[in-house]
């Protein structure tokens, strides 16, 4: 999967390559389905909702450039898998997922796999969790029908980084924000498909 999936695309990050190899994927598919956990393709993990294909992942989190004294803001934990990617090369993790049964099923992995780094909330992720505001990276790993300018504004530090699909709910395009004072700049990288942002700034339910 490394090589063939993220090197031989173009991913050269060598802390996201050695957080990808780290992290044991197929913890985060039921037990009948850990054999397709390195195929190249995302996949279902119940409540509607999908874990990302693994160049995916590794792609946006080389874009958002996570340092080991960085927070992060990641809205839509789902199998937790991407977080767990991201405790490994950030001070601190702080995840938001509105389907409570995921967020408790991502909990007890992290928990297993001694992700000590994370904190965990249930709630609607496009209002952010602005009581530990600002972050030095936020990543969206659901598409947005556009940029959520006020999360950003509010809880995203000066010259922060945001990851996410912005789009229409059936194809988005991976964006890159960075914040630079009152202005937001944005960079369009890779057309995707991601399950819908749902919540008060996304799409509704």
């Amino acid at each position: 999967m490394i090589q063939e999936q993220l090197i031989d695309r173009g991913i050269e990050d060598q802390r996201v390559l050695d957080a990808m190899r780290a992290v044991p994927r197929e913890r985060f598919f039921p037990p009948d389905a850990r054999h397709e956990a390195y195929e190249d393709r995302a996949a279902p993990i119940g409540h509607g909702q999908t874990i990302s294909q693994p160049y995916i992942v590794a792609l946006m989190t080389e874009r958002l450039e996570v340092r080991p004294t960085d927070r992060v803001l990641e809205v839509g934990t789902g199998s937790g898998y991407h977080t767990a990617i991201l405790s490994r090369l950030a001070r601190e993790v702080y995840t938001i997922e509105r389907i409570k049964p995921l967020l408790d099923e991502a909990q007890q992995r992290l928990r297993e796999l001694g992700c000590t780094n994370v904190r965990f909330k249930h709630g609607d992720g496009t209002t952010g969790w602005p009581e530990f505001a600002p972050f030095d990276r936020i990543l969206i790993a659901a598409g947005a029908p556009r940029i959520p300018r006020l999360l950003l504004m509010e809880q995203l530090a000066d010259d922060g980084i945001a990851v996410l699909p912005v789009g229409p709910m059936d194809e988005q395009v991976l964006v890159k924000v960075r914040r630079r004072g009152g202005d937001l700049f944005t960079e369009e990288f890779c057309p995707c498909r991601f399950v819908k942002l749902i919540g008060e700034y996304g799409w509704q339910q």
